[in-house]
């Protein structure tokens, strides 16, 4: 059968992002939405002379990021991020991407996982004892603290403590403005001099600053510390033994890690206990397996993430409601058919895990909190493999997916022995699709004794 034609695919031709597009709608994922309920699984439209095609069915997906991974780069956002994330691991393409997976690859392996374990359980325990029953929090705010605490111990060691809360407001202006990247004209918007623009070009010198004086320290000391920074330092390549990554190169990498290292764990993690927050069975019985495996008061590592089914099943239903990453984007290198659709060089493939994640057609009532979906062995099964994907997929799934999928459980397991979580009176709950999905108007709570 021949493919269909690209001005084939059902819906609008063309769906400018302008005029009654933003009267109509309140945001990209409010748009991608309408788009599917009105036209199913592939729709395309334009938006500033950009060809973007929504695909939303998971083997559609599966060809996008495996399949036909070749014939298609990182899109639009991440070029723009280039200005701040460098050539990293993240937005770099082709042989230089799979040098750099392969570089940085030994940091993530289960072994030095199991020492960042204890890194991540000591943090959650410093956070939890820190609290006051009574207390009003946001957990948007207090899970960045902790994922950040965490990243800087296991990425920079102690190094990043007494400025942790400059880097703290320093990442939240990068990760605010990636909305921004989207836009054609970004490498001459963010040289305007602007009070937005000033803040962000600070914000990047401030990391900079941070960056480099510990690899500068790092050098001088020539020692495995048992982070990520040493790892990345004496990282060698196996077919270029001679070959390590330069300071720049480090730099990028680490900024890369340490935007990505807390900003999606805080977001599942606050997601997580708000869902938590309004399902008071689900907490009871993931407290009460905790309380089973790790008694009154041992500390998780590593080996617990598997013997915590429904603890990773509260977490893996949270990243399936709010999905951290909700939207992934290639552009076409070359003309390529996806689903049997033409989709012509330089379009804009765009494949959302928010919508696929609650598409009824693979998850059974998809709106509600169920985490006994995921002990269903025979559901699973049947399931298609791209009807859940948080981290992505093919070869460029993120690399520190073991990390945060250990990270999440591990605080989950410290915290939930001492606390709860009410949500405050006049807390709104709303979604904020940047290039995380974070909440919209925070997560404030008031801590309660569990």
């Amino acid at each position: 059968m021949s493919p269909r034609p690209f001005h084939s695919i059902p819906g609008p031709r063309e769906i400018p992002f302008v005029g009654s597009v933003h009267r109509r709608f309140t945001g990209p994922l409010a748009f991608f939405e309408e788009l599917k309920r009105k036209h199913g699984d592939a729709a395309r439209f334009t938006l500033f002379n950009e060809r973007f095609v929504l695909f939303s069915d998971p083997a559609w997906v599966n060809e996008v990021l495996v399949t036909k991974q070749h014939s298609f780069r990182k899109g639009k956002a991440l070029e723009g991020a280039r200005v701040f994330l460098g050539n990293s691991l993240l937005v770099s393409e082709g042989e230089e991407h799979t040098r750099q997976r392969r570089l940085i690859q030994p940091a993530f392996h289960r072994g030095r996982i199991a020492g960042y374990a204890q890194v991540m359980a000591e943090k959650a325990l410093q956070w939890t004892n820190a609290q006051e029953a009574g207390r009003e929090v946001d957990l948007a705010v207090e899970m960045n603290r902790l994922t950040l605490a965490v990243v800087g111990e296991t990425l920079f060691g102690s190094g990043v403590e007494a400025e942790a809360h400059e880097i703290a407001e320093s990442l939240t202006v990068i990760i605010e403005n990636f909305n921004r990247m989207l836009l054609p004209f970004w490498k001459w918007l963010q040289r305007i001099p602007t009070e937005r623009n000033r803040r962000l070009h600070e914000a990047q010198e401030r990391l900079d600053a941070t960056i480099y004086r510990l690899i500068a320290q790092r050098r001088t000391d020539a020692r495995d510390h048992g982070d990520l920074l040493s790892m990345l330092l004496a990282a060698e390549d196996a077919e270029n033994p001679q070959k390590r990554l330069t300071d720049a190169e480090v730099r990028d990498q680490a900024m890369t890690l340490f935007i990505a290292g807390h900003e999606t764990t805080a977001n599942a993690l606050a997601w997580t206990w708000h869902l938590l927050s309004q399902h008071e069975e689900a907490r009871r019985k993931m407290t009460s397996e905790i309380e089973t495996v790790l008694g009154s008061d041992r500390m998780p590592g590593l080996e617990d993430s598997a013997r915590l089914p429904y603890t990773t099943a509260v977490l893996s239903e949270s990243m399936r409601l709010y999905p951290p990453v909700w939207v992934v984007g290639r552009r076409a290198l070359e003309d390529v058919t996806i689903g049997g659709y033409e989709v012509p060089r330089r379009t804009i493939v765009i494949v959302s895990q928010y919508l696929i994640h609650r598409d009824e057609r693979f998850w059974p009532a998809p709106t509600e909190f169920r985490p006994e979906r995921w002990l269903d062995e025979a559901a699973q099964a049947v399931r298609p493999k791209f009807a859940y994907f948080p981290f992505g997929g093919g070869g460029r799934i993120c690399i520190g997916d073991a990390f945060a999928w250990t990270e999440g459980v591990i605080l989950l397991a410290v915290m939930a022995r001492r606390w709860r979580f009410e949500a405050a009176p006049d807390q709104v709950v709303g979604l904020n699709p940047t290039v995380t999905l974070r909440p919209k108007y925070g997560l404030k709570v008031i801590v309660r004794e569990a």
